[in-house]
């Protein structure tokens, strides 16, 4: 599969030769400020399928202090991907170009959401990060 995707001015694209997974939309307060917008909504993509298409050099980077960061146009302020390290290893949702045949898989950090948000039943819902299986409940 193909997928590919592309900041809002156009000059940044790039493209995944795989599938996208662990769709997630997150309600905290650092993704509301960080994509301006009630939640952000992005997915996993594994690093060795991604590559920039175009306009790689109009990306401007923000990296916490934990090495976790974004990736946006500094044309246009598309929030285009997460990094850590340097290393792409998620990518917004509203970016993806087409239908990337995923669908979210949960909301996280709605303990946090914005007082005016109204989030759709159906997927669950943590009120902070979901809790993490051991190696023992997986098998």
């Amino acid at each position: 599969m193909v997928i590919t995707g592309e900041c809002f001015c156009g000059e940044v694209k790039y493209r995944i030769d795989g599938k996208l997974h662990d769709a997630v939309s997150c309600h905290c307060s650092r993704c509301r400020k960080a994509f301006s917008s009630q939640a952000s909504a992005y997915a996993i993509v594994e690093p060795n399928e991604f590559q920039w298409v175009s306009g790689e050099e109009r990306l401007t980077s923000y990296v916490g202090k934990h090495g976790f960061g974004l990736q946006f146009c500094r044309t246009c302020g598309s929030t285009l991907c997460g990094i850590y390290e340097g290393t792409v290893h998620g990518v917004t949702l509203g970016c993806v170009n087409g239908e990337p045949e995923i669908e979210l898989g949960k909301h996280i950090y709605v303990g946090s959401k914005a007082s005016w948000e109204i989030i759709a039943e159906g997927v669950p819902q943590y009120d902070e990060a979901p809790p993490i299986k051991t190696h023992s409940e997986n098998n």
